[in-house]
């Protein structure tokens, strides 16, 4: 298992007050993300968890874009990877991005 952790200035807060998010499924091939908002609003931290070891570059350089495209300012996400592509990896960072812009009930 290798942990790895990327932290991130954002340009602004993620919209949305919901405070908790889960998506994806441990899984060959998938992985699980869950996004928390409990960090200052100009911060992002990611958090990986894979027994995929020795792929620390292409993780920096998708969550890299990720931050840049979303600005998810404010959330943790910690992701458990079952050994997912780089583009799995980035459609459940953005799907968790959207859930966390909804407003919570």
């Amino acid at each position: 298992m290798e942990d790895l952790s990327f932290r991130h200035a954002t340009r602004r807060r993620a919209a949305g007050t919901r405070k908790l998010a889960v998506i994806g499924v441990v899984a060959s091939g998938n992985l699980e993300v869950l996004a928390e908002r409990v960090l200052p609003d100009s911060e992002c931290l990611v958090e990986i968890r894979t027994a995929a070891a020795g792929f620390g570059e292409v993780w920096d350089a998708v969550i890299a874009d990720f931050v840049k495209g979303y600005s998810p300012g404010g959330l943790r996400f910690s992701i458990n990877d079952g050994g997912a592509r780089p583009d799995t990896v980035s459609l459940r960072l953005a799907q968790a991005a959207r859930l966390m812009e909804e407003d919570d009930q």
